[in-house]
């Protein structure tokens, strides 16, 4: 994921979905292992619903 496309979801994730950062940074420790897939990686952890795991994908769709 570019460097700017994940800047514009992790502002997302934050203003749209209210999503703590601490939570993002939870996620982006562990995308380094499978990268691309911070949405994934926050849903894995239990840190974003399946509802708003569907608007990342559709903001992602749009970016």
């Amino acid at each position: 994921m570019k460097t700017s496309l994940k800047t514009r979801l992790i502002r997302f994730l934050q203003e749209e979905l209210a999503i703590p950062y601490d939570s993002i940074a939870i996620a982006l420790r562990h995308e380094e292992q499978t990268p691309s897939l911070l949405p994934m990686v926050l849903w894995q952890y239990g840190l974003v619903t399946l509802e708003q795991l569907d608007k990342i994908f559709d903001w992602l769709e749009t970016a």
